[in-house]
């Protein structure tokens, strides 16, 4: 895998991965994101702040489907590990609702309060409290699959590389086989050499390492679907191309830039009937 910290100085790489200077109109998009979630809420179909775990960030919110044993979309919102929640991305859920999955979206503590390591560790309790109980709300524990942007994306990769029975021998090896990264970060190397980012995710070589899914072995079983938004950085589009080379084309048989989109519109792309990623994550569910 190729290295820019080699080739770029700190101030490139915060430019790189500055998504929002990139993208002018991000607030409209936040905005549309947090309107649309709120009415979905308002509607009543959510169980919202279920906790599954004793930290404060450890809640999440359910959108069962109108069936029973519906497969499970485990969605991980982004925000560089250090803002955005759950809240936000309830609007996630009524596109995959109306096709017949239960949707989970959790929360978790945000840089720097928690390490990303810690974080991925948080997304390992939910995953393991969503196997255990979404059964009660409708789910199947047995199709669960997990689908996340951007720190949400590296952290639907860390559960596809998950080593579960090291968790607890409780819970089956495969509880997670199918993820879904929309422009994922693999590689928190250049992060921890970029100023801006560095400075409330306090990665450590050793963080950077051990919490970086292209620097870890490819899982034994499973696939991970990766795309990232044709108009992103340069970067962005390394990362995706860099967790194929790392983990092979068995494991990440799907690896693609959409054209036309860009950090933000590449995640509202995931709910249009008929999109590319909207079809990704049906197939993903087996609907």
């Amino acid at each position: 895998m190729t290295l820019t910290t080699d080739l770029l100085t700190p101030s490139q790489l915060d430019a790189q991965y500055n998504a929002r200077a990139r993208v002018p109109e991000f607030a409209q998009h936040v905005a549309r994101w947090q309107a649309d979630s709120a009415q979905v809420r308002a509607g009543g179909r959510g169980r919202l702040g279920l906790r599954y775990g004793p930290a404060p960030g450890e809640t999440l919110d359910i959108f069962p489907a109108d069936r029973p044993r519906a497969p499970v979309l485990v969605f991980i919102h982004g925000g560089y590990w250090r803002s955005m929640d759950k809240s936000d991305h309830s609007f996630i859920a009524p596109a995959f609702n109306q096709s017949g999955a239960t949707v989970v979206i959790p929360n978790y503590d945000l840089c720097p309060a928690v390490t990303i390591p810690e974080i991925s560790l948080q997304m390992v309790r939910a995953l393991a409290w969503t196997w255990r109980h979404v059964a009660e709300h409708g789910g199947d524990p047995r199709r669960i699959s997990v689908a996340g942007h951007s720190a949400g994306g590296h952290l639907a990769a860390m559960m596809l590389a998950c080593y579960w029975q090291q968790v607890d021998t409780s819970l089956p090896s495969d509880l997670v086989t199918h993820a879904l990264s929309i422009s994922g970060l693999y590689d928190l190397e250049p992060l921890r050499q970029a100023p801006s980012f560095q400075a409330d995710l306090r990665l450590t070589p050793d963080d950077a390492l051990r919490a970086s899914p292209a620097r870890l072995p490819a899982p034994r079983l499973g696939r991970l679907d990766a795309v990232v938004g044709g108009l992103e950085s340069e970067e962005f589009r390394r990362q995706t191309n860099a967790i194929r080379q790392v983990w092979g084309q068995a494991r990440v048989p799907v690896c693609e830039a959409l054209e036309g989109l860009n950090h933000f519109s590449v995640l509202e792309s995931l709910v249009q009937p008929g999109s590319r990623l909207h079809a990704l994550a049906l197939e993903m569910l087996g609907l």
